[in-house]
């Protein structure tokens, strides 16, 4: 006769964590025992590949976007941002990956749960200091590999800031955030966002400013990400984020050179079919309003403003006396 096993509490702590983790999906285990052990699999589905989010690049394209327009007007001179590519570690293995020195920002994204990191190059960090500060941006970093001044940090912090307001743009047409930086960091060791055993994703962007190039990582915790996993999977009005940041501005400005048509309405009659059919050249047509009327202006087929007719510099003109901000002004 078969006795009962229990689990011990190691091995519940070791399954918790699994599913937590998401090595194993419970869905998944309950269909391959009612199916007697066989479970359909899909190699090819990208949906099957460990810790893989759907458009989640899309975000970071949006934030390129925004983001090279942000750091070009904070150095006043030329960045260009390019994504090197998407990764998926275990956290311990990602912090092997990390140079040294490297500039480290833990920040947090609520309403989301946990923190993510920012990790910035040398270069990248000197390149920027040095242009914030009046110089060229151009040099490399010193020699030596020397960690960061407080005062590097503290710019460098800056500059998270606005990649922060920059990826918030970026989240927006997806999911609502808001985030803020934790702490600066140079050590790798010092920083445990996540368990060691942890899946982060991570993307790389190459930042080059002048002749200088540099890498800018950001690294998300895949535990953090998972609640929103099904609106990434939906992508959501990303039509939205396709959008050039300028161009609203740009639009702003093209439209008030487009030329609109302007009439101006003197005024109505009613006669009869009889009347209309018999009119000859000289024939006077009685109209509606008297000549010390004021007059309906249309803009576009709209009604806007009215006014009082009469000439200016030899030609016709209408004097608006209503209008929407209350000004009197002539329109030749």
């Amino acid at each position: 006769m078969a006795t009962e096993r229990f689990l011990t509490k190691d091995e519940i702590e070791a399954l918790v964590t699994a599913v937590f983790e998401g090595r194993i999906e419970p869905e998944r285990e309950i269909e391959k025992i009612e199916s007697g052990g066989v479970l359909k699999y899909d190699l090819l589905s990208t949906e099957t590949r460990k810790g893989y989010v759907p458009n989640l690049d899309i975000i970071y394209d949006g934030f390129i976007r925004f983001n090279r327009v942000t750091m070009s007007n904070r150095l006043r001179r030329i960045v260009e941002i390019r994504k090197v590519g998407a990764n998926v570690y275990k956290f311990e293995d990602f912090l092997r990956t990390l140079p040294t020195p490297v500039c480290m920002a833990i920040y947090k994204i609520d309403p989301l749960k946990g923190a993510a990191l920012i990790s910035m190059d040398s270069n990248l960090v000197f390149a920027i200091v040095e242009g914030i500060l009046g110089g060229s941006g151009s040099l490399d970093a010193p020699e030596g590999g020397r960690m960061f001044t407080s005062i590097e940090l503290r710019i460098m912090q800056k500059i998270v800031r606005d990649a922060l307001q920059d990826m918030e743009k970026a989240w927006s047409p997806l999911f609502a955030t808001k985030m803020s930086v934790l702490r600066m960091e140079m050590n790798p060791r010092l920083v445990n966002i996540v368990p060691p055993e942890y899946q982060i994703i991570t993307m790389t962007l190459e930042i080059q400013i002048d002749e200088v190039k540099g890498r800018m990582v950001f690294a998300l915790p895949y535990t953090t990400i998972d609640p929103i996993r099904d609106k990434l999977k939906a992508g959501m009005q990303f039509d939205l984020m396709a959008i050039d940041p300028q161009w609203s501005f740009r639009l702003s400005e093209e439209l008030l050179e487009a030329p609109v048509d302007v009439a101006v309405e003197l005024g109505g009659a009613t006669i009869r079919m009889d009347d209309l059919l018999n009119f000859s050249p000289g024939d006077t047509i009685t109209l509606d309003r008297t000549s010390d009327s004021e007059l309906a202006v249309k803009v576009g087929g709209v009604y806007k403003f009215f006014g009082v007719p009469g000439v200016k510099h030899g030609n016709k003109a209408i004097m608006i006396t209503k209008s929407a901000t209350g000004e009197g002004r002539i329109v030749p």
